[in-house]
């Protein structure tokens, strides 16, 4: 069999939205990138017009809430990741009215929404920024960013030797001979978080949001905020090796916690169980857990899950410190697949181990797709939160032969620091089997779609026993209908052989096979669902390669 499962809960109405409580500790968040989901004007881009007629679909996939990328008003430098106005919708996405219907429409369908707030710097379109540049070296406008002057006899050198994470120097000079920084792209440069203008700014952004309805924000960068005092030399280059391995100047400063509490008691000010969400790359994941203290933030990404092989060993390692570091301060573990940002889970599983989470080859799609399915089995399973990024329950891979001409990630045209390909897992998703843009919009799309995208579009696998968007949809019902998954912080880990992870939650059993090989375990009861075939006899079953089993002892 290659799915079976027992009758679940409807989705949420809005009555349930009102009445669940901790509702972030089980949640399952669906990602939505929103100019590659759905384009409601036919320009080619989505939007939040867009965005609020898929409504729907996501009700019936049977996630818990909607975390909406980026679309402030912003010159798009870095996909909306460069905001210029915190408070306007970018008229490539509609208007605050848009927004607030948005926000609106999710809620009477039992939905919460999220937005991404971007602290760490702000658009140079910013007229914090512009006026900076206007009022020159030693006005007070420039001690809200990171302004320096040079090393070297005339100035010529940048101030330190941090690299930017898209590639080459973090500071850029400008005409009076002073240098800003900037860690991500020139067109980004870094607020001075010790400036407390720049926090006052921010507790004033949230209550906007707030007021609107909104009912959390995923922070991004969020180990970024604070830099260390003088900001000093790192120390010789490739320091993008570093990055989430090792203590950085920049980086996981003990002093961003301080910003976090004050958010807090923003965020608590409003009812409704309203939530942060960490984007914070850390060394360990018990850094990570510094991020979620009870006065802090509520989540914060594993990024330690997402960067594992597909390999039993090395899942149970994180699954464990994961677990064990989020208990004593009282949060849920995350576990994530796939972002807007690295290499969709189908192709990174299709390449052999060790080529990292931005690659550029399409590898076995077939062997791919297969251990996707298993993977995403195997993560909601696991207690605590889940995020799925937009595309991924249509088992799309990465676009990885976008010619050269059409991409749009700045990293790629720095030439150096990360490898630039995040175009791949952006191309707008695929609605229907066939049309301009495949059900996306009237006009085309941003970046181009693949021949074949209709075939793994919603409308191909609607219905469609086995398909992987089935297989979601299935999943979701009966993890939300079984009340040993979701929240909690621990697993009973059960023998098994090599290359299988195997663990009990109640009455409820995973088997999660990582190997090569079909292994026989025991049959641990009813199957509630599986990705792959599924053979039983004689009290045992036949788990098939890259093949997750959910089974249930009631």
């Amino acid at each position: 069999m290659s799915q079976q499962h027992s009758a679940a809960d409807p989705a949420p109405t809005t009555t349930t939205l009102a009445r669940r409580r901790d509702w972030w500790r089980d949640a399952v968040i669906y990602q939505v990138y929103p100019r590659s989901f759905a384009d409601s004007n036919g320009d080619g881009m989505g939007d939040l017009a867009g965005v609020r007629s898929r409504l729907p679909y996501l009700r019936d996939l049977g996630i818990d809430a909607v975390w909406l990328s980026p679309f402030y008003a912003s010159p798009q430098a870095d996909a909306g990741y460069d905001v210029a106005d915190y408070r306007a919708v970018d008229p490539m996405f509609g208007n605050l009215l848009d927004a607030d219907a948005l926000i609106r429409d999710a809620h009477e369908l039992g939905l919460r929404i999220i937005v991404d707030l971007v602290p760490n710097h702000s658009s140079d379109q910013h007229e914090w920024f512009k006026r900076a540049l206007a009022e020159g070296p030693g006005s007070p406008s420039r001690d809200r960013y990171h302004f320096r002057p040079g090393k070297g006899a005339n100035g010529e050198l940048p101030p330190n030797d941090w690299e930017s994470i898209f590639g080459g120097p973090a500071w850029t000079r400008v005409a009076d001979g002073e240098w800003y920084l900037h860690l991500f792209a020139p067109e980004q440069p870094d607020f001075n978080w010790e400036h407390p203008a720049v926090g006052d700014e921010f507790r004033s952004i949230l209550r906007f949001w707030l007021d609107m309805g909104v009912d959390g924000f995923r922070i991004d960068v969020a180990h970024g905020l604070v830099k260390a005092e003088g900001l000093p030399d790192l120390g010789g280059a490739d320091q993008l090796k570093l990055l989430g391995n090792d203590v950085m100047p920049f980086f996981d400063q003990d002093g961003v916690h301080d910003v976090y509490r004050q958010w807090r008691h923003v965020l608590d000010e409003y009812a409704g169980e309203r939530i942060f969400v960490a984007e914070a790359w850390t060394p360990t994941v018990e850094r990570t857990a510094h991020y979620v203290r009870p006065d802090e933030l509520h989540q914060a990404f594993n990024f330690q899950y997402l960067s594992t092989e597909w390999d039993a060993a090395e899942l149970r390692k994180v699954i464990d410190r994961t677990l064990e570091a989020m208990r004593p301060v009282g949060a849920p573990a995350t576990w994530v697949l796939s972002n807007h940002d690295v290499t969709r889970h189908a192709t990174r599983f299709a390449n052999p181990p060790g080529l990292g989470t931005q690659i550029r080859l399409a590898g076995d799609r077939e062997l791919g797709l297969r251990r996707a399915r298993a993977a995403t089995l195997l993560m909601l399973a696991l207690p605590g939160s889940a995020y799925v990024y937009q595309g991924e329950e249509l088992g799309l891979p990465d676009v990885v032969d976008l010619p050269d001409e059409v991409r749009q990630d700045p990293a790629y045209f720095r030439g150096a620091g990360q490898d630039g390909f995040r175009d791949g897992c952006r191309v707008p998703i695929p609605w229907t089997r066939d049309g301009s843009s495949y059900g996306f919009g009237s006009g085309g799309s941003w970046l181009p779609q693949p021949a074949g995208w209709g075939e793994l579009s919603v409308a191909a696998q609607t219905g469609v026993a086995g398909s992987t968007l089935e297989l979601y949809r299935s999943a979701l019902a009966v993890r939300r209908a079984q009340p040993d998954l979701g929240a909690g912080d621990a697993v009973e880990w059960l023998r098994a052989p090599e290359g299988v992870l195997a663990f009990r939650r109640g009455e409820f059993v995973c088997v999660a096979n990582t190997g090569g090989e079909s292994v026989t375990v025991p049959a641990y009861g009813r199957v509630l669902l599986a990705s792959g075939e599924l053979t039983e006899a004689d009290g045992e079953a036949k788990v098939p390669a890259d093949t997750t089993v959910w089974w249930t002892t009631a």
